[in-house]
């Protein structure tokens, strides 16, 4: 409080007022006269103090060194029999955590058997193991406080766990049985059977999962990345289905492990041999998954929902992780649809009030291409409008170079953000262990941001021509169409899809 008053009244403004206090105190009237005064004299003490202080900086035109950042180092070690392990230790907290990463996923999956791979990462963990029962491995791990998930998906499966230090040696082991030796206890498995069936009925519940879901069917038409399991699929998968499906793809040279936390190398290392060690490599080869179909041609897809709001999803496919292309990609995604002041959020967001969210990018694929995808939701009334809003944004990236301030704040702000990608530990470990897994060129992360630095203008354009693709869009809209300010056929001719739970 005392400094305070000093920093803003002068010694001598504070003995008069001082002063004041006291005639004021003893009831004497020439204490109001020397009030006003005193008052007065302080007023011009703090305005001549404001006038001589610096003007507040302008947040835009304020300038900072560049930031300089360089990702934390991981260790690569390789066991006896091919397995491949991330290390990185980190002692402020007595936690380890660790992922595998398994080449395995629903691309392999036959195509009468359809939620293979989601049914077997599902219950590999949750069915316990040959030597650990379901109900002994929930209830063990509860007690030390430990987790052991699992998991499948297009292109791979993964099992992790999180423990307290103290109980590495247990959770590590209950880790190698559910890998090594899952039992797929029948009762769990025909649990996760059934829930997987009530997911599939119920799958149409959610308007924006319907658009999402028939994007994808259209754009990969006939490719594995394109199917979706059905009642009669999942009702064809069998236990000794999950049995063979976990032996073919299972074995150690196919799985990297990253390891980050609290915890000895030289230890861990031992232990991980001796639970590893013995068992086998597999020599047969992967299925051959044929490349997407690359025929880029227009669709118009409508779903009639009787909803308030329409959903508008529409896309093509894309590019994939090794697309020499990426980094002007990227910062044109940033223009495009990627932040708050993207050309679409302004645009349909804050200038006509049409969507609360909007965006639009391109998904890099890891093992084929993957898709660009552009979505948004409005009331059922402006759907039209909406959509010939989004293609026309669309176009214009492609018919103009970005203005030099969209492209800078592009770039600072993708480059800024890049290290909260290196919050945690164990994120730091499971990006160097996913680079590898999926073939990512060396010093990807370490060029990132320099890559990023060198797109230009031109180089923008120049990607937003070769890549955008705003007359070849596959159009989805979830909605009631009876309340569509236009038909959806001004777009091109209409194929309407019936929502049948997919029996």
């Amino acid at each position: 409080m005392i400094s305070i008053s000093k920093r803003l009244f002068s010694t001598s403004v504070l003995a008069r007022l001082a002063m004041f206090a006291f005639l004021l105190a003893v009831g004497i009237p020439e204490a109001y006269a020397f009030r006003s005064s005193a008052i007065a004299a302080a007023k011009r003490d703090a305005i001549s103090g404001v006038q001589q202080a610096a003007a507040p900086a302008n947040p835009r035109t304020m300038t900072f060194p560049q930031l300089k950042f360089q990702a934390p180092k991981t260790e690569r070690v390789q066991l006896k029999n091919g397995m491949v392990v991330y290390l990185l230790q980190d002692r402020e907290l007595p936690i380890v955590n660790l992922t595998s990463y398994l080449n395995v996923g629903s691309l392999y999956e036959p195509d009468a058997k359809v939620g293979l791979a989601a049914l077997t990462g599902a219950t590999l963990r949750s069915g316990g193991t040959l030597k650990t029962p379901p109900e002994k491995l929930d209830r063990e791990l509860e007690f030390m406080a430990s987790s052991i998930e699992s998991g499948m998906n297009s292109d791979n499966a993964s099992v992790s766990f999180a423990t307290l230090s103290k109980n590495l040696d247990r959770t590590l082991t209950l880790f190698a049985e559910v890998v090594r030796e899952p039992a797929f206890a029948p009762a769990r498995f025909e649990l996760a059977k059934s829930h997987a069936i009530e997911g599939i009925r119920r799958q149409n519940d959610d308007p924006k999962a319907v658009a999402g879901r028939e994007l994808t069917r259209v754009i990969y038409a006939g490719h594995p990345l394109g199917r979706i399991p059905t009642v009669a699929t999942v009702n064809a998968i069998t236990r000794d289905d999950l049995i063979a499906f976990h032996k073919r793809y299972f074995y150690p040279a196919n799985m990297i492990l990253a390891v980050s936390g609290d915890f000895d190398r030289a230890e861990l290392l031992k232990k991980l041999e001796a639970l590893f060690g013995g068992w086998p490599n597999q020599s047969a080869a992967f299925p051959v998954v044929p490349k997407p179909n690359e025929e880029m041609t227009p669709a118009v897809l409508h779903v009639q929902k009787e909803v308030n709001q329409s959903v508008i999803r529409m896309g093509h496919l894309g590019i994939d992780k090794n697309n020499p292309d990426l980094y002007a990609i990227k910062v044109m995604d940033y223009i495009l649809g990627g932040g708050f002041t993207s050309r679409l959020t302004q645009e349909i967001r804050s200038n006509q009030g049409l969507a609360y969210n909007v965006d639009a990018y391109f998904d890099p694929g890891r093992r084929f291409k993957g898709p660009f995808i552009a979505e948004t939701e409005t009331k059922v009334e402006s759907t039209a409008r909406t959509i010939r809003l989004l293609e026309s944004i669309i176009t214009g990236m492609t018919q103009a170079e970005v203005s030099e301030a969209e492209l800078q704040l592009a770039k600072e702000s993708i480059i800024n953000s890049f290290i909260f990608a290196f919050e945690k530990s164990s994120s730091v470990v499971a990006q160097q262990a996913r680079l590898e897994f999926y073939g990512y060129p060396k010093g990807y992360l370490e060029n990132y941001r320099d890559n990023i630095a060198r797109v230009t203008r031109a180089d923008v354009l120049r990607v937003a021509k070769q890549y955008l693709r705003p007359d070849a869009m596959k159009l989805v809209v979830v909605g009631d169409e009876k309340k569509f300010d236009q038909p959806l056929s001004v777009f091109g001719k209409v194929q309407e899809i019936k929502l049948n739970n997919n029996k």
